[in-house]
């Protein structure tokens, strides 16, 4: 498999110089339809419009995830504000998807309006053969299910949609408000585990099978503290992100959290009852809320991000950390930025397929970032998923559209992205046009080892663990 050429390999900070022109024509204010902003060697399967918001008229979907199993081609969306559900699209033909099923929660009237509601971030696991779907919850005061944290669905008998059902729910009663975030991983030792955000100091660590299984303590087994950090946000605070993966070299299974507002913090969860601190970033210049955190299949570099305007991709090197060398890392080797006018947009959600990262970058849609060098990542591809002028996004604690170009206004366009390893179909949720399948040069499917790396990303082998992990003795 051979990587793509750079248009430019930019300054040390990853800012493009050949890519302004193209760019510019996106300033505030310029209307533009979708593609507007491409580059020849990203591809448009298809585009899928979905359901449009009550108050906000944005389509308001989020995060998406995708069955890795080709024999399963489902994609799984979540919505919000006025949702508060989600879709599930078969494409079996990428170039002509279907939505075959939608799921709202029940009393919907009684949860609209009062800020960022609703469902985040399905994920998919599986455990004795049968598929399914956790879908994380938020319903603010006064609402509904204030205590409710995940939703787990059994989507075994698709395409049959009459057979989704709901398998359970997760309530946290101990601190009310819902999971923003969840992560489905499975361990080294074999089990399937969920670990969620909370709106406390800390996440919890369930495992599936007991859930499952009727455990009256809904399957939680452990809790991961976000370490206070001094000057930095509120210390009552947790995590917004999380990713979890196994590093074969040092044998262990890991955490990587973003703390909001404090920092990024590596944990080793090879015993996720009792989780021990490696290492962590603090102290960073620019420092407002930890985002989102994933690591390279290696474990070496982190990839982050903050959400917040004119915030780059940080990424640094763990190796000090981790080593023990220094108590906390605090300077980034590298960052990226998809507007050269001043980094003047955010971005929001990525994922790690070495060497690249697949950026959801709001208002400037997907972006393909080449990192093989950490220290100079370059842009690959882009294609601008957005409809119109730029900052004009929603307010998320208002629940609707801003209407304006003004400072902030960044949550529009390409929320979330997903890569599927076995033909390297890259999925994109747009927070207003809705869903599209995209497809890069060059980029037929992705396997760690054809590059000389660890088999690991966010995609997750339920049948056969981890690569590099010992065989477990339990098998889901």
């Amino acid at each position: 498999m051979q990587g793509l050429a750079p248009f430019d390999r930019g300054v040390r900070w990853g800012v493009l110089g050949t890519v302004v022109a193209a760019m510019t024509a996106g300033a505030a204010g310029a209307q533009r339809a979708p593609g507007t902003n491409a580059t020849p060697n990203l591809h448009v399967l298809a585009h899928v419009p979905v359901a449009r918001g009550i108050t906000t008229g944005y389509q308001d979907i989020l995060d998406i995830d995708v069955d890795q199993d080709l024999a399963r081609p489902y994609v799984y969306i979540a919505h919000y504000v006025d949702y508060d559900g989600f879709d599930i699209i078969d494409i079996r033909d990428p170039r002509r998807p279907r939505l075959i099923y939608q799921w709202q929660i029940e009393n919907m009237d009684l949860r609209r309006g009062g800020g960022a509601s609703g469902a985040y971030n399905p994920r998919v696991f599986k455990r004795r053969g049968r598929h399914y779907v956790a879908l994380c919850t938020q319903f603010g005061a006064g609402k509904p299910d204030r205590d409710l944290g995940a939703i787990i669905f059994d989507v075994t008998g698709l395409p049959d949609t009459t057979t989704v059902k709901e398998a359970g729910r997760i309530t946290y009663p101990a601190s009310p408000g819902g999971f923003h975030n969840l992560f489905t991983y499975r361990h080294s030792d074999g089990r399937a585990l969920l670990f969620t955000t909370t709106t406390g100091p800390r996440a919890n660590i369930y495992d599936l099978e007991r859930f499952l299984d009727g455990d009256p303590n809904q399957g939680l087994i452990g809790h991961i503290p976000r370490p206070p950090v001094a000057g930095y946000g509120n210390p009552l605070s947790g995590y917004h992100d999380m990713y979890v993966a196994y590093d074969p070299i040092a044998h262990q299974d890991k955490f990587y959290g973003a703390g909001l507002g404090a920092g990024y913090f590596v944990y080793d969860v090879s015993r996720p009852e009792s989780p021990r601190l490696l290492t962590s970033m603090t102290g960073i210049a620019g420092m407002a809320s930890g985002h989102a955190f994933q690591a390279t299949p290696d474990g070496r570099y982190g990839v982050v991000q903050m959400e917040y305007q004119y915030a780059p991709i940080r990424i640094f090197d763990l190796k000090p950390g981790l080593e023990g060398s220094v108590q906390t890392i605090s300077r980034p080797i590298g960052a990226w930025s998809a507007a050269p006018d001043g980094w003047r947009n955010a971005s929001h959600n990525h994922q790690i397929r070495w060497p690249y990262v697949f950026v959801a970058s709001f208002d400037d849609g997907l972006q393909v970032v080449n990192i093989m060098d950490p220290a100079n990542p370059f842009t690959v591809a882009f294609w601008d998923t957005q409809d119109g002028p730029d900052l004009q996004g929603i307010n998320l604690q208002l629940g609707v559209r801003a209407d304006r170009d003004g400072p902030g206004n960044i949550y529009n366009g390409a929320w979330g992205v997903q890569v599927r390893n076995a033909d390297g179909l890259i999925l994109v949720a747009d927070f207003k046009t809705g869903f599209w399948i995209f497809k890069m040069d060059g980029f037929d499917g992705w396997n760690g080892h054809h590059w000389g790396v660890p088999n690991i990303s966010s995609a997750q082998d339920w049948d056969n663990g981890p690569d590099g992990a010992p065989k477990p003795k339990k098998v889901t």
